[in-house]
């Protein structure tokens, strides 16, 4: 599959109003609403060593010049019930992700399997084993629940990172340039129409340089901030870092890096097996840019970041507003409540 650029400035078929409502009604952007609902419920209190929780892809916890991350996620009834092999793999490999987009190494994770149905929970085993095997992090403890009313698998994972090298959500910087980086080389499986697979079919060595690329971009401190392309999609995702940072953007959709024959408005609300939004400040992009590409990831400057707290999409001349961060919400994780700990 190759790179679209349309230099028309225009993506041939599509209008940008369907765009934005295709986006806005997405259930990978919807169903994060009630995330805000939850987080009220916990108490605030005094932690000298959390440095950021909510909003990011994993919680951070100081230890000494280091840090702990620590996240989690589970796996929506839906794709279980659909393919159970599929639901033990992204088990994994979204809590991988969750680690990478911090600029994170996986150390290691746990399980919560709970089960109905022993040839479903074998099957969903056994998607968990070929991840483990391909990214070579390992489980190594969790929780059985037998004789459940449900099949569910949850998965939690620890990672780490220096801690002046961690890539934080919150921090995003009017003036930034905006980076998309997806990895083209993969399909959507049948039955997961919002599930770009990059990794099934790669060879390990790959997919574990492409898990530690953000490691690398850490280290380098190129960027002022990052997140994995997760179930909202890129434009969902990029609005949540937005929301999380206080931020607005405009974003040029002309310049997405897109594979060939695929519908643009479905790959825009795709979770990608290997995809990251980034913002960095202009002088630091194309060596960003380069270094995806070094480990087979297309990525591409997209946009800017500003003040506005408006998400604004650009294709074919017009100009549309996605969301507006002062009425709107995505998790409603409200930058004044992230942990300002001294890094």
């Amino acid at each position: 599959m190759v790179n679209i650029f349309n230099p028309s400035g225009y993506i041939a078929g599509m209008n940008l109003d369907t765009l934005v409502s295709d986006i806005r009604s997405h259930p990978g952007v919807t169903r994060k609403g009630s995330i805000s609902d939850v987080i009220s419920f916990f108490p605030t209190l005094p932690t000298d060593n959390i440095l950021a929780s909510y909003g990011e892809d994993a919680a951070v916890i100081a230890l000494n010049d280091d840090a702990l991350l620590l996240a989690a996620d589970g796996i929506m009834e839906t794709l279980l019930k659909t393919n159970p092999f599929n639901a033990g793999y992204y088990a994994v490999l979204v809590n991988l992700n969750d680690i990478s987009a911090m600029g994170g190494i996986p150390l290691a994770m746990v399980d919560i399997v709970s089960m109905k149905d022993e040839k479903v929970c074998a099957q969903m085993m056994r998607g968990i084993e070929a991840a483990v095997s391909k990214f070579g992090v390992p489980i190594v403890g969790g929780h059985t629940h037998p004789d459940c009313a449900y099949d569910a698998i949850d998965v939690a994972i620890l990672g780490t990172a220096r801690r002046d090298e961690v890539i934080f959500s919150h921090t995003a910087q009017a003036g930034d340039d905006i980076i998309m980086a997806m990895d083209l080389d993969g399909r959507f499986p049948q039955s997961l129409s919002y599930a770009w697979d990059t990794t099934s079919h790669k060879d390990n060595e790959t997919c574990r340089k492409q898990m530690l690329v953000m490691n690398e971009i850490g280290k380098a401190r190129l960027v002022n901030s990052g997140k994995d392309i997760s179930n909202p999609g890129s434009i969902g995702t990029l609005g949540m870092l937005l929301e999380t940072s206080g931020k607005g953007a405009t974003v040029d959709l002309d310049k997405v890096p897109t594979p060939a024959d695929v519908d643009f408005s479905q790959w825009l609300r795709a979770y990608q097996g290997c995809g990251f939004v980034l913002t960095c400040p202009r002088g630091n992009s194309k060596r960003v840019i380069d270094m995806f590409a070094e480990v087979g990831v297309t990525a591409a400057a997209v946009g800017t970041v500003d003040g506005s707290r408006k998400l604004m999409l650009r294709m074919g001349g017009e100009t549309a507003e996605l969301f507006n961060f002062a009425v709107d919400k995505i998790t409603g994780c409200d930058p004044s409540r992230v942990p300002t700990s001294k890094r």
